[in-house]
């Protein structure tokens, strides 16, 4: 019990100097990373850039408690900055106490929500968010996020929680550009841009070996932030209006508590409770897919908990919500992260940070860290995934599309609503109209398939129907009306098999449906059976009058009910041989 909420337990006792160097290794580069990430992104919350140092130490250590992941990045990250700065900006003003407060408050409650999921194994509500919708929903907020910020890379001021807002104030203080500031950002995002994508294989042409080329691709960043640091401090640069980031308190963050506020815990609880479903999403998507490479496993209960962990350490050191980090998680995956206490060695390096380099960076222009966010955010970006959900499934593409919409116009909290409930809303429709198939015995073998996919053998007494989804509340009415439809339209039918291979589980509402199916079908002569139920459904009918009152007769296979109801066209199967198999499995020859 004690090792599965304390897994490090678990990976502790093999813990060897192998791993620590490995461990040692990704942490460096990581912290490398972090440093000017974790600055930004507080400046994208709203709030002092100090907090975003904060919100990367204690909430490291957390995680590597608690957590099952052994390459998850947690910290500061883009979308749910975005969101802390809507959510909170209702309540506060920017650069306020009561803002930074509403901020720790947020962060403690979505860890006290998501550690509760944790508990009562909730994990699964996640799979309620479809993956068109995340990508999606990450997709335009990463386009909020990128343009929120071009008024600092052009020195303007302007505001808004959507891009339209945010777009028509660039508009109008256009007139208003410090080409200072724009000569700082531009060339800056120019080359973050580059060292992404182009620094590695430049430095592998001119025989840098591969890793420590991926490490000086790493420290793009770190470079811009000196840099353009040291270019402001040189040329006095905060005289002709370029904005700095400015003193910056040194020292670790002293214990806090949240405000003990009713009222604003209230307020708090839906963003709260919006940003804890899109931070675990994001992050045990992230850790599912890093796990499978190295055939781990992730337990997602214990990551609702080990996150939850994360933001009440980081509501504890002054932080605010955090979660794991894509593009940071798989760095540190590729550094060669060997167990989470590389997220503590990262920790480690952020406090030393905190401690010793926070007086020089009182001259980095905020033009620079806008740079940054924009680099990062705009590798969320996945417009291929649009045409590629168009060309799978126009249900999916419409919900995609609605969630984008929704989030660019409207902002983030309604998108991410919005998402939430189109998922729900293509989930229920779908298996409220689950697939139903008239099937048919293929000559010659055992197997029954579609009668409008294959060549089958079908009877006019007998009609065999498979219906391919379990039967709960939602469905159970459309199986009525189409078994009475298919039996009206068949005068002749004296039997009706519902084939249950797809069915896992049946609902109160579904067995009043089957007995109401019974009832009405006997009335009309027709007999009513089923075949191929699974065991635990069949357990449950057990326990029910049901199989008493059955008007026909459960078989264990199709083909037995097929033999015992119909014996005369079974015959006629039986002597049929199949023809020559056609591409796709499909069987062609006469249909009786």
């Amino acid at each position: 019990m004690l090792k599965r909420y304390l897994p490090i337990l678990e990976w502790g006792r093999a813990y060897d100097r192998d791993d620590a160097v490995n461990d040692l290794m990704a942490a460096v580069i990581v912290t490398i990373m972090l440093i000017p990430q974790s600055l930004a992104y507080a400046l994208l919350a709203g709030l002092p850039p100090e907090i975003g140092l904060y919100a990367s130490i204690l909430p490291l250590a957390a995680y590597a408690l608690f957590g099952t992941s052994r390459a998850l990045a947690v910290g500061p990250v883009a979308v749910v900055s975005l969101m802390t700065a809507s959510a909170v900006g209702e309540l506060a003003a920017q650069g306020s106490a009561e803002y930074l407060g509403a901020a720790i408050a947020l962060a403690f409650l979505s860890g006290l929500m998501l550690a509760v999921m944790g508990l009562l194994r909730l994990g699964f509500l996640a799979n309620l968010l479809s993956h068109p919708v995340i990508s999606g929903f990450i997709t335009a907020s990463g386009i909020i996020i990128a343009a929120s910020q071009l008024k600092h890379i052009l020195g303007v001021k302007s505001g808004g929680h959507n891009l339209l807002q945010i777009l028509g104030g660039l508009l109008e203080n256009v007139a208003n550009i410090n080409w200072v500031t724009m000569a700082i950002g531009v060339p800056v995002t120019l080359f973050l841009f580059w060292v992404r994508k182009g620094l590695k294989p430049f430095l592998i042409a001119r025989g840098v070996r591969p890793r420590l080329a991926d490490i000086a691709a790493k420290t793009g960043p770190v470079v811009a932030v000196a840099a353009t640091t040291a270019l402001a401090a040189g040329l006095a640069l905060q005289a002709y209006g370029v904005k700095l980031v400015g003193s910056i308190p040194g020292g670790l963050p002293a214990p806090t508590l949240p405000p003990l506020d009713p009222e604003l815990w209230t307020k708090l609880a839906i963003p709260a409770l919006l940003i804890s479903v899109v931070g675990f999403v994001e992050s045990v998507s992230v850790a599912q897919t890093l796990a499978a490479k190295k055939r781990q496993r992730i337990v997602p209960d214990q990551e609702l908990i080990g996150l939850g962990a994360a933001n009440m350490a980081s509501a504890i050191s002054g932080g605010y919500p955090v979660t794991g980090g894509f593009a940071r998680s798989v760095v540190n995956f590729d550094a060669g992260a060997a167990t989470p206490a590389a997220g503590a060695f990262t920790a480690i390096g952020i406090a030393l940070a905190t401690l010793f380099l926070t007086p020089f960076l009182a001259s980095l222009p905020e033009a620079t860290l806008a740079a940054t966010i924009i680099v990062a955010v705009l590798s969320l970006v996945d417009l291929g995934a649009i045409r590629r959900v168009w060309a799978y499934s126009k249900s999916d593409f419409a919900a995609m599309a609605a969630t984008i919409l929704l989030t660019l116009s409207l902002g983030v909290e309604a998108g991410i609503v919005a998402g939430v409930a189109l998922s729900v809303a293509l989930y229920l429709y779908r298996t409220s109209r689950p697939h139903m198939a008239v099937v048919g015995i293929v000559p010659g073998t055992e197997h029954f398939r579609n009668i409008h996919r294959h060549q089958v053998v079908t009877g006019r007494k007998v009609l065999t129907i498979r219906v391919d989804e379990s039967l709960f509340f939602a469905n159970s009415r459309y199986l009525e009306d189409r078994i009475y439809e298919m039996v009206a339209a068949r005068p002749e039918l004296k039997h009706v098999v519902l084939m249950c291979t797809a069915v896992n589980e049946i609902d109160a509402s579904a067995f009043e449906s089957l007995e109401e199916i019974n009832r009405r079908l006997g009335d009309s002569g027709v007999s009513f059976h089923l075949s191929e139920v699974k065991g635990p459904v069949m357990d449950r009918l057990e326990r029910t009058d049901f199989l008493h009152h059955l008007t026909g007769r459960v078989f264990l296979t199709q083909y037995d009910a097929f033999c015992a109801l119909d014996p005369d066209t079974a015959h006629i199967s039986e002597a049929r041989t199949p023809k020559k198999r056609a591409a796709g499995g499909f069987w062609h020859g006469p249909e009786i």
